[in-house]
Formats: structure tokens, C-alpha cells, sequence
């Protein structure tokens, strides 16, 4: 431990780890060649494969497994208890009041940051979590997910989704759709202040 760094004797580093100042590690193994950046905390009984990529203020609590080859975002928050409480009859909990909800994210998934990790849930191999998301249920492999609570977007074949542009078609079909939302938005918003006038000027 030094005046950055607070890492318990209990952790198991592999080699070559990557350790960035004002990280929290104790309990928890971190495999081969794996990054860890500034303020992340790594709970007891979290374990961390080779070839990782925590990033900067990322939260892993006791429960989580990440296998090799994975990336976690800025921020990222994994969640052990779904029904968290401070109390059990007016006396602060201990270990013996909750069981540990364990989450496991596959080798070569990818964590957008400021997502948030449900416990109970699998993100699949090589499967792609938008940023910002909010995972309640397991990723199927090869998938993109997003969106609160994360959805499907996608799918792919291999370990990284083509970065392919859309056709004339598809985008002409998104345009289409936003501007079916912003036309329907609009119409709400104009009856709403229609009943809002008459309500404040009947009509005779």
C-alpha cells in the first residue's frame, strides 16, 4: 500500500497487471497483462482475467467474474444485491443477512462507460454493451445491446461487428421514423395546448 494505491495482501496479480493510482483491491485475482485505471475498486471475490481493460472509476463488486480479452468503460457500476438494505431490524446488516448475486461477462465483451451491471445476469462472448446502458438480464453472445433497461440492437458474426455504413435505404428509413416521432410529438403538444385554451377560453 503506498499514499495512492491500497491493495491488500490477499490479491492476486498476474503478470505484467497495470495499475493506475487511487485504486481499491482486495480479495479479488486480475489476470496477465490486464489494465487497471485510477479510482477503481475491486471487491473481495471478484475475479478479473488476462488481457482486461478496467477503466478509470469503474466498480467491481464481490461476485463479478470478467473473463480474458474484456473491456469496461469509464464509470461502469456492477451490482451484487437487488434488493439492497442498510438494516435488518433496526441493526446495520452483515455478510450473514444477503446472498451474493453473481455476474459473469464473457471473454471479449466490451462495457460502454456509466453502464450499470444488474446482478444475476451473463453478458455473452464478444457481445457489445452501449454506453449508458442498464443491463436487468442476460446479453446473448455476438450482440449489441443499449438503452435502459438494454435491449437488443444487433447481431454479428465474429468477434467485432462490421463498422459498415448504412444504405441509401436504411437511413432513408431512420430519417423516416424520427420524423414520424417529431410529427407525432408535435401533434401531442399542439392538442394538449388546444384543450388547455379552451379550457381557459370555452367556446359559446
Amino acid at each position: 500500500m503506498n499514499d495512492f494505491c491500497c491493495i491488500s495482501a490477499d490479491v492476486k496479480l498476474g503478470e505484467n497487471v497495470k495499475l493506475s493510482k487511487f485504486i481499491n483491491l482486495y480479495g479479488c485475482s486480475i489476470g496477465d497483462n490486464t489494465k487497471i485505471g485510477a479510482a477503481v475498486e475491486v471487491q473481495k471475490n471478484a475475479h478479473i482475467g488476462s488481457n482486461c481493460k478496467i477503466s478509470s472509476h469503474t466498480f467491481v463488486c464481490e461476485g463479478v467474474t470478467i473473463e480474458n480479452d474484456v473491456f469496461v468503460g469509464h464509470g461502469v457500476m456492477f451490482i451484487n444485491d437487488s434488493y439492497p438494505r442498510a438494516t435488518t431490524n433496526g441493526v446495520l446488516q452483515t455478510e450473514q443477512d444477503w446472498a451474493v448475486e453473481r455476474t459473469l461477462v464473457r471473454r471479449g465483451a466490451s462495457i460502454g462507460s456509466n453502464s450499470t451491471i444488474l446482478g444475476n445476469v451473463t453478458i455473452g462472448e464478444n457481445a457489445i454493451v452501449g454506453a449508458g446502458s442498464v443491463v436487468t438480464r442476460d446479453v446473448p453472445p455476438n450482440t449489441v445491446v443499449a438503452g435502459n433497461p438494454a435491449r437488443v440492437l444487433r447481431t454479428f458474426v465474429g468477434a467485432v461487428p462490421e463498422r459498415a455504413t448504412l444504405s441509401r435505404q436504411e437511413a432513408a428509413d431512420i430519417e423516416g421514423a424520427r420524423l414520424r416521432m417529431a410529427d407525432s410529438k408535435a401533434a401531442s403538444l399542439l392538442k394538449s395546448k388546444e384543450q388547455a385554451n379552451e379550457r381557459t377560453f370555452p367556446r359559446s
